[in-house]
């Protein structure tokens, strides 16, 4: 069977172009902005001196992650979760996902009694806003615990290893590698691989048609 056609005459296997801009907010602790393809997020992370009362007295931090889309970040106008007045299901899932692949890769008790708050905004979408959530926020959490150690807050990186996410599946009985929304959305079968840097899986997604 023929590979279909890929934007950028990309072969089946190929990721799309991946740019990440480091700093990229000035008054969070650390961020970036991550593009693959034409899917753009900004990630932040920002860390607090306490943590959740339930917490309070183990020594040991938390991390935990929110996820939105601007409305403008597809096709059709997304309606804001605050004018709905809760996050729909999708959103709970992905902030979950991300929340969950981070705590992977973190040492709690060498963070101390702070939380990390990420936050993971869609500015564009076109296939794999979560995937790219999860890699762009994880350089927003390194930078942020290396800005730690520099202020001598932390004696060393709270972290074990890195982490990054991406999105394959089949479209038209053919695998493919990073599918951007035409091929998302028309994919028989589609999957988001979350994995450490070591070659470690951390979570794996799946749905099929």
């Amino acid at each position: 069977m023929s590979a279909p056609q890929r934007s950028g005459g990309r072969g089946p296997a190929d990721l799309r172009p991946v740019t990440i801009e480091p700093d990229f907010m000035r008054s969070a602790t650390g961020s970036a902005l991550i593009s693959e393809g034409d899917t753009r997020v900004i990630c932040t992370a920002s860390v607090q001196e306490s943590v959740p009362r339930w917490m309070a007295g183990r020594g040991t931090g938390w991390a935990t992650a929110e996820y939105g889309m601007l409305p403008a970040s597809t096709g059709d106008r997304k309606q804001r979760d605050v004018t709905k007045g809760r996050p729909d299901g999708r959103t709970v899932e992905i902030q979950r996902l991300i929340g969950r692949s981070l705590r992977g890769v973190i040492d709690f008790a060498a963070l101390g009694e702070r939380t990390v708050y990420i936050d993971c905004d869609v500015l564009q979408a076109d296939g794999g806003t979560r995937c790219a959530s999860i890699t762009g926020a994880y350089v927003a959490l390194e930078l942020a615990c290396r800005r730690l150690v520099e202020e001598g807050k932390l004696e060393r990186l709270p972290l074990t290893g890195t982490v990054a996410a991406v999105s394959c599946g089949i479209v038209g009985g053919v695998p493919l590698l990073d599918l951007d929304y035409p091929e998302d959305s028309s994919a028989e079968v589609d999957a988001n691989v979350v994995m450490t840097g070591d070659g470690g899986l951390v979570e794996v997604q799946a749905t099929a048609e």
